[in-house]
């Protein structure tokens, strides 16, 4: 699709960009086959095609407005569409540019949208102050409504971790930000298993939130001091300059949520134009890795670790930030078959469970639409193949497919809960 930047875009790092990715589209409308806004709402542009087609014309000059901010806010940015392109559009990328271009085009948004999202952007990624909020969410639990009670998962108690400093094998890995507040036993069941497997996770206390939630509720400056404060932590681990290095450098930067993880693999496209972190960014890009790409390669150690009893098998909820925005399909099934677990997905895997970071509080009538959606599919799953839970890889959706029914954890606690009962460590002793 041929685009003619306006004046005030020529030349500069968005505005280069945005015409390179327009210029892959024709305009087939694959994408709106597999776009969940476009299939509740059925208008064009609240599809790929349409919100490309709004974003190509602020790039050629035309004033956007607060109906073109609407349907931007509306995209889930699960990048479906990507993996569904015959053209390869980069759509996520695309999105980004033009929600920004549209941010600082339209009239401030309404007083109680923007303290909302401010207390989002401040809120969830201060880990002292979200952690704080979930203790006391809690206890005053029974209290709340079932809607916010959802928000509030009770997940496994998280045990103890083994010390490091006794494993030749060093990685690094994000501890997040929500993640453990609202459920810890996902890192130290991490931790655990990996350190059985012979491997020290080290952890840099002064690193925090990947960026990923500043940046795409459009307070881009602050998701990018995000993402520097992250690499300086983390370079003396990647040197092997940290003491807990014990003079060796980290293999591998884990991610055990796909959310981050995703955001990670594309800080060296983010910071490309910064001259003090572009290089960088890119080493720290290169080495992340989510978890499922660093598991496969212990398969015959974790078969003993885990012994020969039969498994019940589970349903596994992927991520539209591990399938379609890290490119992983598929990989997680088969890690888990090797260890002897059956696993199967929904009908409608490929399709977002409507959480998608903020979005499920920020546009909750259409999440909560594919929440149900996504949750009467995972349950006929759990029917038919006499499944025991439902696993998933991202914090954000384990949390928001939380129900009463059918267990939804992250698939390393079923990893961790297995080794537990072979014999491999108590999680409790201390």
């Amino acid at each position: 699709m041929q685009t003619q930047l306006a004046p005030q875009f020529v030349g500069t790092p968005d505005g280069e960009m945005a015409q390179s990715i327009l210029s892959k589209c024709v305009h087939c409308g694959f994408c709106t086959a597999t776009c969940p806004t476009y299939q509740l709402l059925g208008d064009e542009l609240d599809g790929p095609r349409g919100r490309i087609y709004l974003i190509k014309q602020i790039a050629e000059g035309k004033q956007a407005t607060e109906k073109t901010r609407e349907h931007l806010d509306r995209c889930l940015t699960c990048r479906n569409c990507e993996s569904t392109c015959p053209s390869g559009v980069d759509y996520g990328h695309l999105v980004d540019i033009g929600r920004k271009w549209v941010e600082e085009q339209t009239p401030s948004r309404p007083l109680s949208e923007r303290l909302l999202r401010s207390a989002l952007a401040k809120g969830l990624t201060n880990k002292t102050l979200f952690d704080v909020g979930m203790k006391l969410g809690r206890i005053f639990r029974p209290l709340m409504p079932s809607i916010i009670q959802q928000k509030i998962p009770q997940g496994k108690a998280p045990g103890v971790r083994p010390q490091t400093g006794q494993n030749s094998i060093k990685m690094l890995m994000l501890e997040g930000c929500v993640q453990p507040g609202m459920l810890p036993n996902i890192n130290n069941a991490t931790v655990r298993v990996l350190h059985r497997l012979g491997v020290d996770v080290l952890s840099a206390s002064k690193a925090g939130c990947c960026g990923a939630l500043k940046y795409h509720l459009n307070e881009q400056e602050a998701g990018l001091d995000d993402m520097r404060r992250n690499i300086d932590a983390w370079w003396p681990y990647v040197t092997g300059e940290a003491p807990e290095c014990q003079g060796q450098k980290v293999s591998a930067l884990i991610m055990n949520a796909s959310g981050c993880g995703v955001t990670v693999k594309e800080y060296g496209h983010i910071l490309r134009d910064d001259p003090a972190y572009a290089e960088k960014a890119k080493t720290i890009s290169s080495i992340c890795k989510d978890l499922v790409e660093i598991m496969p390669s212990f398969v015959n150690d974790l078969k003993k670790s885990m012994g020969d009893s039969t498994q019940a098998g589970v349903v596994y909820h992927p991520p539209c930030t591990l399938q379609h925005g890290q490119k992983i399909k598929g990989q997680l099934e088969g890690f888990l078959a090797q260890l002897g677990i059956k696993t199967n997905v929904c009908e409608d895997s490929h399709l977002c469970c409507g959480s998608a970071g903020t979005y499920s509080i920020l546009q909750a009538d259409l999440s909560k639409q594919l929440k149900k959606q996504k949750l009467e599919n995972l349950q006929s799953a759990v029917q038919k193949h006499q499944a025991d839970r439902i696993v998933s890889a991202n914090i954000g959706c384990i949390t928001h497919l939380q129900n009463k029914d059918t267990a939804v954890e992250h698939w390393i606690e079923l990893i961790d809960s297995i080794m537990e009962q072979n014999g491999g460590y108590d999680l409790h002793s201390r």
